[in-house]
This record gives structure tokens, C-alpha cells and sequence, in this order.
């Protein structure tokens, strides 16, 4: 066993747990989220689930999808389905709703970093993608379209889609769009491990965060 592998499960599992929390966070801001979180909001009000849940089932049908791309996915690729959405559950059962817009923009500043943060910890990690972005780079490798597109198609989808369920849309939304980018790209180089060859197992690399 590598000695490096209880460190990178570590990272792993905190990075998840952390993303889950930052999620919460926003939800609770209550001005807007990114457009997955949107679509897992949306099924929840509609289908009168939990939210950690609604997460759940849409990482697990977006791993689905990869079956017929043929993209490889890691250990990571599948915790990452399994877990964000019972993290975010329990943040959204410790966090109470933000009381006024200097609150709310507080509590979804500090969610939008510490989700970047959390990024950059399970991406260094290197046990795989996030099935979502699995599926917009297989969909990029099918259809040969460039990947800023296939990316802008399917959250655009998302977003709508999430939005026409119930799911919450603002500002926030827009910030998310804005400033998840730079603040994982200041994060990632934070945290990046740099793994022995042997280490890596089949399908495992540190692509861009969901």
C-alpha cells in the first residue's frame, strides 16, 4: 500500500464532506445556487424528498449516463454520488436560514469558498472526476463539439430545468458562475499532491471540479 494513500483518502472524504457543507450553506443564504444545486432543490420541492437525497439520486443517474459514453471513472467518481448529498443534508439540519441580505450574503460567501476549498482537497486527491463533469467530458468526446458548449448546454439545461421544479435562481447564481472558477483555480494548486506513477489506479486524475 502507498504511504500516501490514507493521507489522500483523507483529503478525499474531508474534501466531500466539505463540498456537502458548502452546498448548505448557500441553500440557506437563500439568494440563489449553482445550477445542479438548482435541479436538486427543484426535484426536492416537487417530489417531496430530501434535498441530500434529490443530490444523491441526480449523481447517481448522471454516473448512469457514463455507461454509454465509455468514460472511466475512480473510487472517487463513485463517493462523490454517494456522499456529497447526505453532507449537505446534515448542513442543511445545523444551519438555519440567513435573516436579512448582509446575513444571507455572509453565509453564501462563506459556503462559495469553502465548497472552492473543498474542490480543491478531493480533486488533489486523485481518486477520480465528479460524475458530472464525466459526463460533459464524454459528451465532448462523442460529439466533438468544444467543451466550453457541451459544459454551457448542460447547465444551462440544468438551470432551467431546476428553476421550472421550484429551484431557487439569483444573484447568488450568477456570482457562483462568476467566481467558483478563479476560486478553485486558487485552491487546487493549494492542495494538489503529486502522486507516485504507481500510485494512480485505473481511471483516477484530477479534472475539473463539478
Amino acid at each position: 500500500m502507498s504511504p500516501l494513500l490514507p493521507e489522500r483518502a483523507t483529503r478525499l472524504l474531508l474534501g466531500l464532506f466539505l463540498y456537502g457543507i458548502g452546498i448548505s450553506m448557500m441553500v440557506r443564504a437563500g439568494i440563489g445556487l449553482a445550477p445542479w444545486d438548482v435541479l436538486s432543490q427543484g426535484i426536492s420541492i416537487r417530489a417531496d424528498i430530501p434535498f441530500g437525497l434529490a443530490t444523491v439520486l441526480i449523481g447517481v443517474g448522471v454516473l448512469a449516463l457514463w455507461l454509454p459514453l465509455r468514460e472511466r471513472f475512480g473510487i472517487g467518481t463513485v463517493l462523490n454520488a454517494l456522499l456529497i448529498g447526505p453532507s449537505a443534508q446534515l448542513g442543511l439540519w445545523a444551519i438555519p436560514n440567513a435573516q436579512g441580505l448582509v446575513a444571507q450574503i455572509a453565509l453564501f460567501a462563506a459556503g462559495l469558498v469553502l465548497l472552492a476549498a473543498a474542490t480543491g482537497l478531493y480533486i488533489g486527491a486523485g481518486f477520480g472526476s465528479g460524475p458530472r463533469d464525466g459526463l460533459m467530458t464524454g459528451l465532448h468526446r462523442r460529439t466533438g463539439r468544444p467543451i466550453w458548449m457541451v459544459r454551457t448546454l448542460i447547465e444551462a439545461t440544468v438551470l432551467v430545468t431546476g428553476w421550472w421544479l421550484g429551484g431557487t435562481v439569483g444573484w447568488g447564481t450568477l456570482a457562483f458562475a462568476c467566481l467558483v472558477g478563479p476560486l478553485c483555480g486558487m485552491f487546487l494548486p493549494m492542495f494538489a499532491m503529486t502522486l507516485p506513477v504507481r500510485a494512480a489506479c485505473p481511471g483516477e486524475g484530477a479534472p475539473p471540479a463539478d
